[in-house]
């Protein structure tokens, strides 16, 4: 089954689209504990996307996110949900290669602590380094975990 196009405000996300493992790396556990599986996919029409996740470890949820673009473009929002029943808005931007998701206020689930994670795509398009960062505080943002994510095929 062919893949719909994406729409115009969505298409800078083409990279994305696929099959991807993912490698969780916490600073309490050993390297390579937790690896798992992210797809993206265009939804018909092309105007969202969708990202799915399955990670076979019992304190990580699995998931999915649906990505649309914000009024305006240039920015979108990743609409959250997870195997907990956490459900979650993310501000993403997407450029020059540069993934960054932000939570800083509350939305659908009140504001425990805010959370952003930035990733860097390799230059051939099969690689995603990234990190994801936590504040308790409102001020002071600490490292929570980072995670790669390997093109599949």
């Amino acid at each position: 089954m062919q893949q719909p196009s994406p729409s115009a405000a969505l298409a800078p996300l083409e990279p994305l689209v696929g099959e991807w493992s993912i490698e969780a790396l916490f600073p309490q556990l050993p390297p390579t504990d937790v690896r798992g599986k992210m797809t993206f996919e265009w939804m018909t029409g092309g105007e969202f996307l969708i990202q799915r996740w399955e990670v076979p470890v019992p304190e990580a949820p699995d998931g999915l996110a649906i990505i649309g673009a914000e009024p305006g473009g240039g920015s979108y929002l990743q609409h959250y949900f997870d195997s907990r029943g956490v459900a979650r808005v993310y501000a993403m931007s997407f450029d020059d290669g540069v993934w960054k998701l932000s939570r800083t206020t509350a939305d659908f689930s009140p504001l425990d602590f805010s959370q952003r994670f930035t990733g860097t795509i390799s230059e051939d398009g099969r690689t995603i380094r990234g990190s994801w960062e936590i504040c308790h505080d409102g001020t002071t943002w600490e490292h929570d975990f980072d995670v790669v994510y390997r093109r599949v095929g």
